[in-house]
């Protein structure tokens, strides 16, 4: 028999551990029934979320984002936080498998009682980002996490959707010999609230603080208004600890100007939007997927298409033609 969503809730409200675990898997699932349930669960522990700070991490493959969570959630802990951390892994898109190895890259994180790691497949959402990674951050906050941290894999369009779920969206950087900006989009500096080069220790420091000052003209370049607020350049290293207390001064900078601003309701707001259209989007690519009738045309459809026979749009209107008279016909 399943564990009812009163149970369920009242779980992760105590902090379990297996519960919190349960119901993150249950907001994962795509199956219509988990579905019904993931929704009573997160309308049931609504009162209990919100109160976190949300923080999104990414950064050019590389960077060191794992190890660099790992040592700035352990320092966060010391200070009497407790830390979840959604790191959203590259699936496959054949088999839907996931490396999800940044457990073993957050060893000290995984071990802690004040912390929880949830590695979580990405799936075919466009981005990178998982279809459930908002639910999961909600679920993380009725368990008590104050701290939510959401890694994403670094690539394509995974740092607009990530920057459109949390408060501060924190960019590594990596100092990469002669061109330091390198592998740097101008977009992704544009959504950044907060930027570290990180690695800088050792025989690299000197090219970290070379790529700092470059990133921080950069900003300067792209917004030259000076009353405009630039996101700060810093340098830190995940190895040795050095600068991860600045950094983390930095986000919380950044949420006290959006306090400060009036802004941060209204961040939040706006991302309650999004997150309701790409529901809206998710749900209709599902039950386009699950028709009837869409799913004895793809078996004509779908050769032509691979064959040039038939055109890519002539195909999306055949497949929506199909779907709508599946609607009529239940209507």
């Amino acid at each position: 028999m399943a564990e009812s969503v009163a149970d369920l809730a009242a779980g992760v409200r105590d902090r379990s551990r297996a519960h919190i675990a349960r119901a993150i898997t249950l907001v994962e699932s795509s199956r219509p029934d988990h579905r019904e349930r993931s929704k009573a669960l997160l309308a049931e522990l609504a009162p209990d979320t919100g109160h976190g700070l949300r923080v999104g991490v990414s950064g050019i493959p590389g960077a060191g984002k794992s190890t660099f969570i790992d040592a700035l959630g352990t320092r966060l802990i010391e200070k009497g936080h407790r830390i979840a951390v959604v790191a959203v892994d590259p699936s496959s898109a054949r088999t839907g498998g996931s490396v999800l190895g940044d457990r073993t890259r957050m060893a000290k994180l995984t071990a802690s009682d004040d912390a929880f790691v949830r590695p979580s497949p990405s799936g075919a959402h466009l981005g990178g980002v998982a279809r459930a990674t908002r639910e999961s951050m909600l679920v993380l906050e009725a368990a008590g996490h104050d701290v939510v941290l959401v890694e994403t894999v670094g690539v394509g369009q995974s740092e607009v959707a990530v920057a459109e779920m949390v408060d501060t969206f924190l960019m590594l950087a990596l100092a990469r010999g002669g061109d330091q900006l390198q592998g740097i989009k101008r977009g992704i500096l544009e959504m950044a609230d907060v930027i570290a080069v990180n690695k800088a220790d050792g025989e690299h420091a000197g090219d970290a603080r070379v790529a700092a000052r470059e990133l921080s003209g950069a900003m300067r370049l792209m917004n030259p208004d000076p009353h405009a607020r630039r996101p700060p350049v810093l340098t830190c290293s995940a190895q040795t600890g050095d600068g991860l207390d600045d950094v983390w001064d930095a986000v919380l900078g950044h949420r006290a100007w959006l306090e400060e601003q009036g802004s941060l309701h209204g961040r939040r707001a706006e991302q309650q939007r999004e997150w309701m259209w790409a529901m809206v989007d998710a749900e209709l690519r599902d039950a386009v997927r699950h028709s009837s009738r869409v799913r004895e045309l793809l078996a004509e459809v779908t050769p032509g298409v691979r064959a040039g026979q038939v055109t890519a749009v002539e195909g999306a209107e055949r497949i929506i033609a199909a779907f709508s008279a599946d609607l009529a016909e239940r209507d």
